[in-house]
């Protein structure tokens, strides 16, 4: 035993983890080869924490860097390239609600389908108010001019439910004559009682007037003229309530009466004026301009403005 040590003859047998410290080095300490008792269960020193276990060889390096964004990293190799690496091709999925594999048609047409019937909707809508607001200025006015009575009757102006107003016929003998104007009957065809019609209108400021009591409310209505014309066209002026009306009375020969011809030339015309509640005066007379060559034979209102 040599001085300073005071067990066994080695180092190693003095302490078996002598060649751990740096005086049991410096006496030749060594690691035991084959492990605590374990043929080979060491194979070498390595640093704390670099040991991988579950793994065989040496440990991994660290992977490099990858490289720029985009762009493929030298490095990496697809796994279907190493030998039993995953296939290539894969399996094409059948699409959802589809069962033959292939698109769903059937919800694309069906959508379109909805589609266009939304859009010929709206096109229809649109249309219908572009009509009504085409019509919202197509009314007739409240006082029109006179016009022919020839045609089927329009609906009345009243629409409150209440029954219209219609004044009794006026024959030719009741209304008030102009001096110069007479009736006579020696020509057929007047409703009027007795066949009697007023004449003589054919000269200027000739005029029949009719005063008729009992007008419900104020408002438009319909004055008609039973008379007869042969010819040509007759007008005359209508004055109502002492106003002239807008136009002269239309007194057209409707009849096609032949010239001269009064008893197959009887016809009718109207006028629509706004009338007063209560009394008001309607004149019928020849003015400067007028043609006045006819024949009258009854008068009578209604209400509102209506055809017949």
């Amino acid at each position: 035993m040599t001085p300073g040590n005071n067990g066994a003859s080695t180092p190693e047998d003095d302490d078996p983890f002598g060649y751990l410290y740096a005086d049991g080095q410096a006496n030749g300490a060594q690691p035991p080869s084959g492990g605590y008792g374990y043929p080979n269960s060491v194979n070498r020193v390595r640093p704390v924490g670099s040991r991988q276990y579950g793994q065989q060889g040496p440990a991994p390096q660290a992977p490099p860097q990858q490289g720029a964004f985009g762009q493929p990293s030298t490095h990496y190799a697809a796994p279907e390239t190493l030998p039993g690496g995953a296939p290539t091709a894969r399996t094409p999925q059948p699409s959802r609600g589809s069962r033959g594999g292939g698109p769903n048609t059937k919800g694309l047409l069906i959508g379109a389908i909805a589609v266009v019937a939304a859009v010929v909707i709206g096109i229809g809508i649109a249309m219908i108010s572009g009509d009504d607001d085409d019509k919202g200025g197509n009314e007739a006015g409240p006082s029109p001019t006179a016009t022919q009575a020839t045609g089927e009757p329009s609906p009345s102006a009243s629409e409150s439910g209440e029954e219209e107003f219609k004044s009794p016929t006026i024959d030719a003998k009741a209304l008030r004559l102009s001096p110069g104007v007479t009736t006579a009957s020696d020509v057929e065809g007047a409703e009027a009682d007795g066949g009697i019609y007023v004449t003589n209108l054919n000269q200027p400021g000739a005029s029949v007037t009719w005063t008729v009591d009992g007008i419900p409310k104020d408002g438009p209505y319909t004055v008609f003229f039973r008379y007869s014309t042969a010819g040509e066209a007759q007008s005359m002026t209508l004055t109502v309530n002492g106003r002239p009306f807008g136009s002269k009375l239309n007194m057209d020969n409707w009849a096609k009466a032949k010239d001269g011809d009064f008893s197959k030339g009887w016809t009718k015309t109207y006028a629509w004026p706004t009338l007063t509640e209560g009394t008001n005066t309607i004149s019928l007379s020849c003015g400067e301009g007028d043609k006045c060559n006819v024949l009258l034979d009854q008068v009578w209102i209604k209400e509102g403005q209506v055809k017949q």
